[in-house]
């Protein structure tokens, strides 16, 4: 066979070949996204989400597209979005704490479904095990409950006087409430269990505890109290009462302290996740991870308005200081 010939054959192939492949349509994924909050309250959170899944070649309207539904601090709207999503050809779905999680696994036992921040996911039947969790959910676990200890030792150091702590509970947090009788208990601290369930319950409770003389506050780290969290916040100025609640959000929307994971974190290792599962992992055999960072923060505007004198021994522990 002339050689020019065969030249001619075999360049001719491999145009027509790659021609082929690049009109061959890339494949788009569609992922879910259900919270418990506003779509307003999650668009940082959401957005280093999206940016993550940017950096590892997911391009929104390209071959990526985002299903998002809020539910806006009702909790009962979830079960209802969760089922619209599982309607909506998804490949995965983001949820960020439990009540949409749990929501979303009932819903759905074969759409992979990713948290970010769930506490508790064995407790919550989400997981048979953190190694392994065995179903179609995985993901970050917050642990909030085990860092309890450590919010309470920072608020005894930071105000010393703290002696009746407000803890500010839902239905959905008895394993946290639990703990955190246990460990104040055991620096001394009495404790005065009040129930926030809707904004309704706040003018009904707080005068509880102004009754109670209660002097200082916990907001137990659940749903309910992050979507109320200006209303906490609001409180605990207007009173003048020490408060440390459990993740940064809280701190940067004029809260006084927060101790938690650090969820930026959380919602890059998320795009992780779902970048594993879309290229083909099974989410039952992605061990859950517990978070690696964790940050201290003082809003200290808060604090010289409110006349509070954070020590220095505190000061020099936080992560980031609020000005």
């Amino acid at each position: 066979m002339n050689s020019k010939f065969l030249f001619w054959l075999l360049a001719t192939v491999f145009l027509i070949t790659a021609s082929a492949q690049a009109q061959q349509p890339q494949k788009v994924y569609r992922i879910g996204i259900l919270r418990s909050d506003t779509a307003a309250s999650a668009n940082q959170q959401i957005e280093i989400f999206t940016q993550s899944l940017r950096e590892l070649g997911y391009i929104e309207r390209k071959n990526v597209l985002f299903e998002r539904r809020f539910a806006e601090g009702i909790l009962e709207r979830l079960p209802a979005l969760a089922a619209d999503l599982v309607q909506q050809n998804l490949d995965v779905i983001l949820v960020n704490n439990t009540p949409p999680a749990v929501a979303a696994k009932k819903a759905t036992d074969t759409i992979p479904i990713v948290f970010t921040v769930v506490a508790d996911p064995i407790g919550n039947g989400l997981a048979a095990s953190l190694p392994r969790p065995g179903s179609n959910v995985t993901g970050t676990t917050n642990i909030s409950i085990e860092l309890t200890g450590k919010r309470l030792q920072l608020l005894k150091e930071a105000f010393p006087k703290t002696s009746r702590l407000a803890i500010f509970n839902s239905s959905q947090s008895a394993l946290q409430l639990a703990e955190v009788q246990r460990a104040a208990k055991a620096v001394g601290i009495e404790t005065l269990p009040l129930e926030l369930l809707r904004r309704d319950d706040f003018e009904a409770q707080f005068t509880l505890l102004r009754n109670s003389r209660a002097n200082s506050m916990y907001p137990l780290d659940n749903p309910i109290n992050f979507n109320l969290r200006d209303l906490l916040v609001e409180f605990a100025v207007r009173y003048r009462l020490p408060v440390i609640f459990g993740s940064r959000p809280y701190a940067e929307s004029g809260g006084l302290m927060s101790y938690g994971a650090d969820l930026i974190a959380n919602y890059r290792r998320a795009a992780t996740f779902v970048d594993k599962i879309l290229k083909g992992a099974r989410p039952a055999e992605l061990p859950i991870e517990q978070p690696k960072k964790f940050e201290f923060v003082i809003n200290l505007n808060t604090a010289k308005q409110i006349g509070f004198t954070i020590p220095l021994t505190v000061l020099a522990q936080a992560d980031k200081v609020i000005r």
